[in-house]
This record gives structure tokens, C-alpha cells and sequence, in this order.
């Protein structure tokens, strides 16, 4: 059984939950202890001890740590991405490129910890210099999802240390090996007992109380919308920081005069690959007229032609969705694209393959109307829709109604619409001719609407979250 590590010891637990490999469910990856709501406060007291210590400690240490881990995390991006792709059934390739991602994550971050600035201004008072500082904000509670189980962790974990903070980080309840691994790597790192903490558990035993404590300075949180919003009203009530990412269903326009061969890939890339199980998957085809029908036909030929199996197994274009829960949600909301009206051009189906497990189809869904709910709620799996726009304008209208506002893509060759589109579209992220879900690490994260709350995460914003800005008087 893989133990929680609290105070720099791994602590077992009477409680354990068994990882489900979702390509095959005959295949038990390993058990997982399940912290409780005491265990979480030990945690979170073995952070609050090590706090004062490690936030006005030496800077080249903590950046010393943090390039070990990512250095680590790079060395075993195969073996790790081999484990990621078991336990939450990306490819083989998705899962080594993740693990890679954290690793330059790491790397970013040992040498923010170097650069963090401040200011040195004259006051309007005469003899009197004022500085501007930023200090870490004390304990944080990291809570991730399932989706991207050591990526997400990772750009939140590295700048919380990096900054000065102390964490407890407690990781989705479904895929924690990922996360087991990550924190043992940074078990080895040299970052002091009880400045990183892994409880994992499940959230209304183990989050509720990162919620509720006072200890907890900030929690910064990735998932539901629904659960976003508890987040806010439980650690917000207390005046907690709080930093929140959570759904999106982001639309890619095509315009008449797109390149057909960038759309489509845009389109597959973006929608369908990591099975669709991305906030940023382009959920919906807003496509003019007079290039519709060749586009749903290309797209259509595409996704034929992908082959969906194991996510280990060699030439696996799309695994498994994660599991029984969330087929289930996808295709409940299939069969509600055909009743109310949408035409199922391909896919949808539950597959059958050597090894028990939750296999779909990518689902193209053509002629949807924006009041569908298969247009309007996220469904985090293989399932697109296609509508029709008569304009460029339009087709803005289309994109722009939405509760969330994550990423917004569009396909062109007019650097006129390109660039209005830029200005226009109410999303934290645009892309053009280039899909939606993909970012950088490098570069601010985020999104508008009911996609997220708070600063943004990655790159040097940052810092955003994770300090708090002191300003310093001094006379003489």
C-alpha cells in the first residue's frame, strides 16, 4: 500500500483504495492509503511548523530542490508517462509528453524563485524610501483533478515552494499514482519536513477540512464548477485566498476562408485526443456556411480513421475515457443530442476490445443548435457538436454565448477577423490555427466567465497567488 507523507514521514492508514487501470479493469495498479479528516490536520500542522522556517530560508536551496525535482521528473518521463497512461488512460505519448511538462514546470520555477522582484520608490514625503515586497501567503491547500494528474500538480506545487509556501497537496481520488510518485521524488528533493504534505482521500472528508481550517491560507483548486463553487463559499466565507479553475466548452470558429486541412486538425486535435477529458477541448464547431459541409464531412473521415484502444498499446490514437462514471456521462448526454434534435454523424458508441474497459467512440454531432444541452454544458469526453453560422459576426455571437469562458479558438486566413476575434472573444485564451487545449508552462493560465476565479496560474503571474504584496516605510 502507497502511504501519505505528512511532517517528512510516510504515514499508512487503516483505509485504502484500490487504482483501476480504465483500459482494463482486471488490472489493479497498486492500493493508495486514504487520509482522514485527522490525518489532514496533522498535515496540515506539520506545514504551519515548518512555515517560518522555509519562507525566510536560503533561495538557492529552495531552487536547488525545485530543479532536482523537475531534472527527476525528466529522467523518468518514460517510466512515469507509462504509469499515467495506465491509471488515467491517456496514450502512451500524452502521458510521457505530461510527465516531461511537469518536469520543465519544476525547472521554470527554480529559476523564478531567483527572480521574484520588488520596488524601490521615493515617498511624497521628503527623506522617507518606500519598498515594495512580495512574501508567500503562509500554508496552501492544493486540490487537483483527475484529468492531468501530475501536470496540474505540478504547476500548482512548484511555485507554492517556490515562493515560500508550505503545501498540502491532496490529489484526485481516482488516479493518485501519479501523484504518489511526484510527491516521493520531491521526498528526495531536500525540501525540509513538513513543507510538502500528500494526503489523498476523498474530498468530503480530506478537502472539507482544508476548507475549513484556519491554518489554510489559500487553497487553489482545479475541477467541477459545482465543487468550485462549495471551495469559494467555505474558504472565502473565512477569508482565505482562493484561486479557482473549473469547467469550460470552448468553441473553434471556422470562417469560409480557413485552410480545411488546419481546421480539421485543430478540430481532432482539440476535441477528441485525451479523450476529450480536457477543460480546454474545443467542445464546439462554429462553422460558417459556405465551408460547413466539407468540414463535418473531412472531420468526419478523420475521426474514422483513429483508433481507439489501450492506452499503452502501440498505435493508440484515443483511450479509454477514465472511468464507469464518466462513460456514463458521456453517454447520457449523446442520447440527449439525438433527442433533441442534433444529427449523430459518427461515433458514440461503447466499444468492446481484448481487455475489459471504458472504451468510446469519438462522437461528432452535426446541425446542433446553441440551446442544446449538448451545445451549452461541459461533457469532459470524445463528444463535439457542429453549428452552423451564417457570418463572421455570428459566428462571435455563437462563440461569446456561453456561461464559461476558458479558450476560444478560430481558423482563418483573414488577419482581419484573426485579430478581432483576438480583442472580442470572451475567453482567457485565443488561439488561431492552432487547437484550443494545448498550452505552455511558461504563460499565464486561465479563463473568465464561470472557467475560473482569482489570479491566473503558470509562468510569472504566478506570483499572483501565491504572495502577498508588503509595502515597507522608512525614515531616517
Amino acid at each position: 500500500m502507497k502511504a501519505n507523507y505528512i511532517g517528512g514521514e510516510w504515514m499508512e492508514s487503516g483505509r485504502s483504495r484500490p487504482n483501476i487501470n480504465p483500459s482494463n479493469t482486471l488490472d489493479i495498479i497498486d492500493h493508495y492509503a486514504q487520509a482522514d479528516t485527522d490525518t489532514t490536520r496533522q498535515a496540515i500542522a506539520a506545514a504551519t511548523a515548518a512555515f517560518p522556517a522555509w519562507a525566510t530560508g536560503g533561495i538557492q536551496a529552495r531552487s536547488d530542490a525545485l530543479d532536482k525535482i523537475g531534472a527527476e521528473l525528466l529522467a523518468r518521463k518514460d517510466e512515469l508517462g507509462a504509469l499515467l497512461a495506465r491509471e488515467e488512460g491517456k496514450t502512451l505519448v500524452e502521458g510521457i509528453g505530461e510527465v516531461a511538462r511537469a518536469g520543465y514546470i519544476f525547472r521554470f520555477f527554480a529559476g523564478e524563485v531567483l527572480r521574484l522582484r520588488g520596488d524601490r520608490l521615493p515617498s511624497v514625503r521628503p527623506g522617507v524610501e518606500v519598498e515594495v515586497t512580495r512574501e508567500p501567503i503562509g500554508v496552501v491547500g492544493i486540490i487537483t483533478p483527475w484529468n492531468f494528474p501530475i501536470a496540474i500538480p505540478a504547476w500548482k506545487i512548484a511555485p507554492a515552494l517556490a515562493y515560500g509556501n508550505c503545501v498540502v497537496f491532496k490529489p484526485a481520488d481516482l488516479v493518485p499514482g501519479s501523484a504518489w510518485a511526484l510527491a516521493e521524488i520531491i521526498s528526495r528533493s531536500g525540501i525540509p519536513a513538513g513543507v510538502f504534505n500528500l494526503v489523498m482521500g476523498r474530498g468530503r472528508e480530506v478537502g472539507q477540512v482544508l476548507l475549513e481550517d484556519r491554518r489554510i491560507h489559500g487553497i487553489s483548486f482545479t475541477g467541477s464548477v459545482q465543487t468550485g463553487a462549495q471551495v469559494m463559499a467555505t474558504a472565502g466565507a473565512r477569508f482565505a485566498k482562493v484561486q479557482l479553475e473549473m469547467g469550460g466548452k470552448n468553441p473553434l470558429v471556422v470562417l469560409d476562408d480557413a485552410d480545411l486541412d488546419i481546421a480539421v486538425n485543430c478540430a481532432v486535435q482539440g476535441a477528441f485526443y485525451s479523450t476529450g477529458q480536457r477543460c480546454t477541448a474545443s467542445s464546439r464547431f462554429i462553422v460558417q456556411k459556405g465551408i460547413y459541409s466539407r468540414f463535418v464531412d473531412a472531420v468526419s473521415a478523420r475521426l474514422a480513421t483513429l483508433k481507439v484502444d489501450d492506452a499503452r498499446k502501440p498505435g493508440t490514437d484515443i483511450g479509454p475515457v477514465v472511468d464507469e462514471g464518466q462513460l456514463d456521462q458521456d453517454l447520457r448526454y449523446i442520447e440527449l443530442g439525438k433527442q433533441q434534435g442534433a444529427r449523430l454523424v459518427l461515433g458514440g458508441e461503447r466499444l468492446q476490445r481484448e481487455q475489459p474497459g471504458f472504451y468510446l467512440s469519438p462522437a461528432l454531432f452535426a446541425d446542433a443548435d446553441a440551446s442544446m444541452q449538448i451545445a451549452r454544458e461541459e461533457i469532459f469526453g470524445p463528444v463535439a457538436c457542429a453549428i452552423p453560422a451564417d457570418s463572421y459576426e455570428h459566428a462571435l455571437v455563437l462563440a461569446n454565448d456561453s456561461e464559461f469562458g476558458l479558450s476560444a479558438g478560430i481558423c482563418t486566413t483573414s488577419l482581419k477577423y484573426a485579430s478581432h476575434f483576438k480583442r472580442h472573444a470572451q475567453a482567457g485564451m485565443v488561439m488561431v490555427n492552432v487547437p484550443t487545449a494545448g498550452v505552455d508552462y511558461h504563460v499565464p493560465f486561465g479563463g473568465s466567465k464561470g472557467s475560473s476565479y482569482g489570479a491566473r496560474e503558470q509562468g510569472s503571474y504566478a506570483a499572483e497567488f501565491f504572495t502577498t504584496v508588503k509595502t515597507a516605510y522608512t525614515a531616517p
